[in-house]
Formats: structure tokens, sequence, C-alpha cells
């Protein structure tokens, strides 16, 4: 089974997680089939970014968080940023259309994407430093030019869950709808799109990546640090703690 479903509708083109058994997480090669799709369709006018199922997507995705794969996490985490990159590279506006949990790199994708409409009962999160982690692609950084550094420290230091309406009122996204409406507001947004200068929307969203050209080189600083802490006591037990759905017991600080 592919693990995206890939849609050309006219002038936009659909790209639809498809790992719903674990609620679309993606892995390297969920994220090369992305890059692969957007190099593929770059004369599309708009790009939209779904999940499959009750979900939209639950970030980053490894067979044993437990008993982490030094490389294999090294691919998945060099994917994603991959990913990303394409995604704000792309000539297109690419929109984020959020039918159910974002969480952790999949609430990253969403505060990468250059739009954002949700469904009502959508929510979002990040959960690294619940679990053995930190959302240095998106998470801890560019969140804050959508809702100011505070309320970004407290998505990331916090893992909290927030409804669609909470991020509609902090500018994490761009509209909410009813759940059934979702996909028809989406393709009123692509229709705006369709009606424009290709040429110029091209070199507006192009300007716009100048906060994240800047953080380029932290996004790359913060993998780093991600590496080498893979498999620390920290990571072991907030992975094992998530797998057996129990609140995690982090050693002191003193204990590293």
């Amino acid at each position: 089974m592919s693990d995206t479903i890939i849609d050309r509708r006219g002038e936009v083109l659909w790209i639809r997680l498809n790992r719903p058994e674990r609620m679309n997480s993606y892995d390297r090669n969920t994220s090369d089939e992305i890059v692969a799709a957007l190099r593929a369709n770059a004369r599309a006018r708009a790009v939209v970014i779904t999940g499959e199922g009750r979900a939209f997507c639950a970030g980053g995705y490894l067979s044993n968080l437990a008993d982490p794969d030094h490389w294999e996490l090294h691919s998945m985490f060099k994917g994603s940023l991959e990913m990303f990159d394409a995604i704000r590279s792309a000539p297109m506006p690419v929109i984020a259309a959020v039918n159910g949990p974002a969480f952790g790199g999949g609430n990253e994708l969403v505060v990468v994407c250059d739009l954002a409409i949700a469904a009502e009962s959508a929510t979002f999160g990040q959960t690294g430093v619940k679990v053995g982690s930190a959302p240095v692609l998106g998470g801890t950084n560019l969140i804050a030019l959508n809702v100011g550094e505070k309320k970004a420290k407290e998505v990331a230091f916090l893992c909290r869950k927030y409804t669609a309406a909470e991020a509609l009122r902090l500018g994490w996204i761009n509209a909410v709808v009813p759940d059934e409406k979702l996909e028809d507001e989406v393709n009123t947004w692509c229709e705006e799109i369709c009606a424009m200068s290709a040429r110029y929307l091209e070199i507006a969203k192009i300007s716009s990546n100048y906060w994240w050209n800047a953080m380029r080189d932290n996004f790359q600083s913060g993998l780093g640090m991600l590496m080498q802490a893979v498999g620390s006591p920290d990571m072991l037990e907030g992975a094992t703690a998530f797998m057996e759905k129990r609140k995690p017991n982090f050693p002191p600080r003193d204990a590293r």
C-alpha cells in the first residue's frame, strides 16, 4: 500500500496521507512520496495535503520507539526536513486541510504549509518533550510567527491539546468549518488561488519564506541535537511510557 494517495484535480494537486492505522504518521518513504509528487506536479496551481481516516497526521513514525534504530531515525529526520523544504520551495501555495488530530510532526506539517483550513473536530499540539523528543522543525521556532513567542513556548514545553477554534483565534490556522464542509471550503480557496497570477504568487511565496530561510540552520542544528540524544534515558523512558499509555517518569537532571 502506498503511503500517500496522489490525486490531480485539474489545476489542483491533492496529497492524502494514507496510513490511517497509525494516524497517518509518516516515515522516510512517506516524505519521499510527497517530495516526488510536488516535483512531478510543479505546474499545479495549488496543492492540498490532508489525511485519510480520522486523523490528519500524528507526526514521525518509527517501528520501535523504545528501541530506536539510529539510522532509521536519522533517515526519518532527514526526510522530514526534505519534505518541509519541498513544501516551502514549491512554486504554488500549499494548503493543509486538517481533517483531524495534528500532533507532533503533524502539527509542524500544518505550520510549514502556506495556509491551513481545519475541520471543527481537528485538534493541534506538540508531543515532543512528553515522549522524549523536541519539535525542532517548526514547533519550537516557526510557530512563534503565528502565535507569538510566549504561546509557542507553551505549545512546545507543555504539550497541551488545542481545539480548532483556539488555533484559529491564535493565528495558527486560517479558517475553521464544519467537518462535512472541509473539502468544499478548501476547494473554494483553491479556486481563488487559481484565479491569481501563478507567476506573482510564486514571487509572493518566495518572498514570504524569509523567516523559514533564516531558521534553516536552526533546523539542522536541532536535528543534530536530537540525533545526539538517541538512546538517552529520557528518550527511552518517554517512548516506553507512551507505548504503555502511562505518565513518564523522567530521570532528574543530575542523574543524566
